[in-house]
């Protein structure tokens, strides 16, 4: 799999909040938010973004039918709303807390002028953007045209170069990730009976075992080549 899958490994949180910057400490401020609150629905006006200091936001949106498509799940330290940064009028998704969260709300305008008055930061939005755009086009092309078993698959693949690491004593590929089994059954469009029943089918392959927050990946498994 191409490396553009995974985001800038850095939390993004640290990167863009104001405080780091002087002159723009005043304009560092949370928003805390319950578990199942709303923070922006499809057709607000968008101006705005927002940074993650603790806590867990989904982002998605609903179908003709009413059925809700998961975009994105996003934890401690990640970036969402970012489309504003370049024009966006009005947002085409909703973004829900999975938990209790706080947040740093920041206004459009307050980025550009940190973009034009750091180049360097500038280029790692612009990078931060289209690698959040590619890794989202790609998933609801694998959820569109995949079945559910290559959507899981995929997505491992995508938590192998986020989140894991060989292990040199055993030689197996150690994946720790923040989802749970809900969250990754909303992200890949399954139930999570469906999710049990494929990792199950995977373990009994000795292709792999998972537990709540690790998946191992034995040694010698071609399963995630790409």
């Amino acid at each position: 799999m191409a490396c553009t899958w995974s985001l800038i490994d850095v939390n993004l949180f640290n990167l863009l909040c104001p405080h780091k910057f002087d002159g723009y400490k005043q304009k560092h401020s949370f928003q805390q938010y319950s578990k199942d609150e709303y923070i922006y629905f499809e057709k607000d006006h968008s101006n705005k973004i927002f940074l993650i200091e603790t806590g867990k936001v989904k982002i998605g949106y609903y179908t003709e039918d009413g059925r809700e498509i998961v975009k994105s799940i996003h934890g401690k330290g990640d970036v969402f709303g970012e489309k504003a940064i370049i024009g966006e009028e009005s947002r085409n998704e909703f973004a829900l807390a999975l938990s209790d969260a706080s947040i740093c709300i920041l206004t459009v305008e307050t980025i550009h002028d940190l973009m034009q008055e750091n180049k360097s930061f500038s280029l790692k939005i612009h990078k931060f953007i289209g690698l959040r755009f590619k890794k989202i086009e790609r998933r609801l092309s694998i959820l569109l045209f995949k079945d559910a078993k290559t959507r899981l698959l995929e997505f491992l693949k995508e938590l192998s170069l986020e989140y894991g690491y060989d292990c040199k004593k055993s030689g197996n590929l150690i994946i720790k990730h923040p989802y749970t089994q809900k969250d990754m059954a909303s992200l890949l469009g399954t139930s999570r009976p469906t999710l049990n029943c494929l990792f199950n089918e995977l373990k009994e392959q000795n292709i792999l075992n998972y537990y709540r927050k690790e998946i191992i990946f034995y040694k010698n498994q071609q399963v995630l080549a790409s």
